[in-house]
């Protein structure tokens, strides 16, 4: 049985980590390098940092922050935001991250999921989704949630499997930030369709929503972030009721 992994997202505006609401209502949350060090003696799985406004307000992600980052834990890291060449990837990976994540430039550009996985291996690319339900269907969204597509949202994991995606992080905006559990009915959906791993991100509220997303939809890892950052959850308790419900867990 693979081990079920548990990640705290860091979202990161102006050096600092931020959580919102459905995507807006933005409020501090802390300081991510500190974060950072302490879910890595939490003994969290790993990381995600996404510096929610790179895209929107065309900055490069933030190299500094890997670095500083990369000294200070010893579980891998996942960074993404403005990420648009083969170029800003690189030096991600050079200064420390483990993974690269991309999200609209994916969209806009899907042999740019090509391209990364021909440069650096599968295993190094995460396609991340924003999926939102409109009119009986989920779409993809972009620029932080701020634009609807026409591609609906299974079509577009699947071709980004096809594409070279090693991974996909697929976020509910309708449940994100509300902590009234992950879209378990969508994740399964997806799931049962592709053979990468699938990260549940949007939702979390309480140790029995990680529990529920696990037992219902089988997804290989569940993301949080206000429930970790302000420590209504902390991760060793997760993983302890988690084992206590025979997951296999880190």
């Amino acid at each position: 049985m693979v081990a079920k992994r548990i990640i705290p997202c860091l979202d990161v505006k102006d050096g600092r980590t931020v959580k919102g609401v459905n995507f807006v209502d933005i409020r501090d949350a802390g300081d991510p390098v500190e974060l950072a060090w302490q879910y890595s003696k939490q003994n969290a799985d790993e990381l995600v940092f996404l510096d929610i406004t790179a895209t929107h307000e065309r900055r490069k992600t933030m190299v500094e922050l890997v670095k500083a980052v990369a000294r200070n834990v010893n579980i891998p890291f996942t960074i993404g935001g403005g990420i648009v060449e083969i170029s800003d990837a690189d030096v991600l990976l050079n200064s420390g991250a483990d993974k690269i994540s991309i999200n609209s430039a994916a969209v806009r550009n899907p042999a740019f999921i090509d391209e990364l996985a021909a440069a650096f291996g599968k295993q190094f690319v995460v396609v991340a989704v924003d999926t939102k339900f409109v009119n009986g269907k989920n779409w993809v969204h972009l620029n932080g949630g701020r634009i609807q597509t026409e591609i609906e949202t299974e079509d577009w994991i699947k071709e980004a499997q096809e594409r070279g995606a090693g991974e996909v992080l697929l976020t509910s905006m309708d449940h994100d930030g509300t902590k009234s559990g992950f879209d378990n009915m969508l994740l399964k959906k997806i799931n049962d369709s592709i053979s990468i791993p699938l990260i549940a991100s949007g939702g979390a509220g309480n140790v029995q929503h990680f529990i529920d997303v696990f037992r219902e939809s089988d997804v290989d890892a569940a993301l949080a972030a206000s429930v970790f950052h302000y420590g209504e959850i902390l991760i060793p308790d997760l993983k302890e009721e988690l084992r206590k419900n025979n997951f296999a867990i880190r």
